[in-house]
């Protein structure tokens, strides 16, 4: 019997049996949170960490900088979403059996910063032009999240066993976190994630700057690797 068919293993999104996925594989979705309202509260997170933890020598903007940066070790400061489209082989009975599975898994993968690295040899002031500059560590890519909930596949083939079946969905989520992960990589995304870090750690580094008396303060914001771009 073929076995064609698109499938969905989420009940309330069940595919028709003519309808095939797209086999081209750009980045389905770009998405961001909401940066506005994200780096309000960060800024606003920075002030109040600031007033909790503040330095005993308010005099020394960075060591004001640097209370901005305690107990986050971590921030995510973009994610995108892709839909990768993969496809796998199998074969079984020295070939006499030959079944196909083809799959769009959607995947979902957070930008981050390693603020743990911050020091003040990354900070340097300018007390002429009242101007703090920054360098932050490399962007990290966490591990694509795949969302099998949402998957959609199409199998090819006239006898497909379980254990063909099974096999063919491991390698096609494999290979979907491998193209996910070089989607992830492209110079487009890495671009807007770059500046979403660098808005989100000036925000954040100005308003403690602004309270402790530093007044009107220029962040300027740099990552490992400008200046080989």
């Amino acid at each position: 019997m073929d076995d064609s068919k698109l499938t969905s293993p989420a009940p309330s999104h069940q595919a028709p049996s003519h309808q095939a996925p797209s086999r081209q594989a750009p980045l389905a979705r770009r998405s961001a949170l909401p940066w506005l309202l994200f780096v309000g509260a960060l800024a606003l997170a920075g002030l109040f960490a600031w007033l909790l933890w503040k330095p005993q020598d308010i005099g020394d903007p960075l060591a004001t900088s640097l209370v901005a940066f305690e107990r986050q070790n971590s921030l995510t400061v973009f994610s995108a979403e892709m839909a990768p489209v993969v496809s796998s082989d199998d074969s079984r009975l020295f070939g006499l059996v030959q079944s196909k599975q083809v799959a769009v898994i959607p995947a979902r993968i957070d930008y981050t910063i390693d603020l743990s690295q911050m020091n003040r040899d990354r900070m340097a002031w300018n007390a002429q032009t009242q101007t703090l500059s920054v360098r932050l560590p490399p962007l990290r890519l966490s591990r694509p999240n795949l969302d099998e909930a949402r998957a959609q596949y199409l199998r090819e083939g006239v006898w497909i066993t379980r254990a063909a079946q099974d096999k063919l969905t491991r390698d096609n989520t494999r290979l979907a976190e491998q193209l996910a992960t070089q989607q992830a990589a492209n110079p487009v995304l890495l671009g807007l994630a770059r500046n979403a870090a660098k808005d989100a750690v000036r925000q954040n580094l100005a308003i403690p700057l602004q309270v402790a008396g530093f007044g009107k303060v220029t962040v300027n914001v740099s990552i490992d690797g400008d200046s080989a771009r």
